[in-house]
């Protein structure tokens, strides 16, 4: 850190005379005057705004820059700190193009809210009918500096990324892909945890909901593997997630002479036990239920909701890894498990 003696200042004392001028009506206004406004120099305010730890700025002097930005309403451009650094501060989050729960949702709140005290900027990208390649080349138009990409992108789109400034990309699924970073979300595990669990309780004859819902494959397929390599007897039972299609059902569970369900999720629980409750199946005297994501809804429920508990890193611990990767681009590729999964057991199993 370079450390400025109190004796010199870095920046001269605030002016005695009249108020320095502030722009015209209608004006953008610049760090030029926010500089005049504060009676400081530029560098000075472009210390303080883009919070630089190598120069030391003394308190009052802070709080005066802040206060004439604040008065102006000025705010640092982007682009052009971009152009400065050689890089943006961005960290881009394609927007998943399937239906998330609320677990997911809150790991990637918790995960926005990390990087943002560490002063980079998440952008969530929406690239609906992109998909793979073509989607990494549409997210590098933002030249990111950091990209946490779904499953499904190839080791030309890590290029490309990379190309276009990315220090660092991390994809999450269930393999590696060349060149990135990969935290491997397999989500094969829930299905096997259900899976012994229900085994563990006498249950061999399971039926596994599969949601009819676009898109869900990408999870309920891997889960459905998992049950079956318990060596569990497994029943596909396809879902909608509307009351009418739980009905239909819940009036097959006694026909296809199933012992327990393994629902998908929480909410696939849910909505099943009341159907099948409606139809006069007991849970879990006729047909134990198991779900998945440990939602607090469950834990209400008569009988309570047995589930299965994802456990996923937490949002600073995340954050700190892709700072770390943003700082030493040159690290070579790390492969990361970061999906955990545990039974809770409760009264419905």
């Amino acid at each position: 850190m370079v450390q400025i003696p109190e004796q010199q200042p870095a920046e001269p004392p605030p002016p005695s005379g009249p108020a320095p001028a502030t722009p015209a009506r209608g004006a953008v206004p610049t760090s030029a005057d926010v500089a005049r406004l504060a009676g400081v120099s530029r560098a000075t305010v472009s210390y303080v705004l883009n919070n630089t730890s190598a120069v030391r700025i003394s308190e009052p002097t802070r709080r005066r820059v802040l206060q004439a930005a604040k008065d102006l309403g000025y705010v640092p451009h982007a682009a052009a700190r971009s152009l400065r650094a050689g890089h943006t501060r961005i960290v881009l989050m394609p927007t998943p193009d399937v239906p998330v729960g609320p677990l997911y949702s809150g790991f990637l709140n918790a995960l926005q809210w990390a990087l943002s005290r560490l002063d980079y900027t998440v952008v969530q990208y929406g690239s609906v009918g992109l998909g793979g390649d073509e989607a990494a080349r549409a997210w590098a138009e933002l030249r990111p500096v950091a990209v946490l990409a779904p499953a499904g992108m190839g080791p030309d789109g890590v290029a490309v990324l990379k190309r276009s400034g990315a220090r660092a990309v991390l994809t999450l699924g269930p393999h590696p892909v060349e060149g990135a970073h990969a935290l491997i979300m397999d989500h094969r595990e829930v299905g096997r945890a259900a899976g012994r669990h229900l085994l563990a309780r006498g249950h061999r004859r399971i039926g596994v909901v599969m949601p009819r819902e676009e898109g869900l494959g990408t999870f309920a397929l891997p889960r459905l593997a998992g049950v079956q390599e318990t060596g569990a007897e497994v029943v596909r039972l396809p879902l909608a997630y509307t009351e009418d299609d739980a009905a239909r059902v819940a009036g097959e569970l006694r026909e296809q002479s199933l012992e327990a369900v393994f629902a998908y999720n929480d909410e696939y629980a849910m909505l099943l036990m009341r159907a099948a409750q409606d139809a006069g199946v007991t849970v879990p005297g006729d047909i134990a239920v198991i779900g998945a994501d440990d939602l607090m809804l469950g834990r209400l429920l008569r009988p309570r909701l047995s589930t299965v508990r994802i456990d996923l890193p937490s949002g600073e611990e995340l954050a700190a890894l892709v700072d770390r990767l943003v700082r030493d681009p040159a690290a070579p590729p790390e492969i990361r498990d970061v999906l955990g999964a545990s039974v809770v057991p409760r009264a419905s199993t």
